[in-house]
């Protein structure tokens, strides 16, 4: 299993335009479950804690293996949500990696 992390920082000059970011972004993603193979999981959450260093979103989700990561990130339902989002946001943070039990990294030394 992969999983699949992605933070935003979203355009607007008030919390109210962020929010509505937000929920557009939000709505877009969620939209996706159901229709990408691979995808186990998806959930998107907005911060409540307002500290100046947080991201103002995150996507977690899930996917069977590296090969329906893969699918996902060219799946055209996926590539819509991305170019209607591309104008909100104006920061974005990705990381991907296997679950614990999956990992190829067995010490400090394999990581590279």
């Amino acid at each position: 299993m992969i999983k699949h992390i992605v933070m935003w920082n979203l355009l607007g000059d008030s919390p109210e335009e962020k929010l509505s970011a937000a929920m557009q972004v939000k709505t877009g993603f969620e939209g996706l479950i159901g229709q990408i193979p691979g995808l186990m999981h998806l959930e998107v959450g907005i911060d409540i804690s307002r500290v100046s260093y947080a991201c103002d979103m995150v996507l977690y989700s899930e996917f069977t293996d590296g090969d329906a990561l893969a699918s996902y990130a060219n799946h055209p339902a996926h590539l819509d949500v991305r170019d209607r989002i591309a104008g909100l946001r104006i920061a974005r943070y990705q990381v991907d990696y296997p679950a614990p039990s999956d990992s190829p990294y067995q010490s400090a030394s394999d990581f590279r």
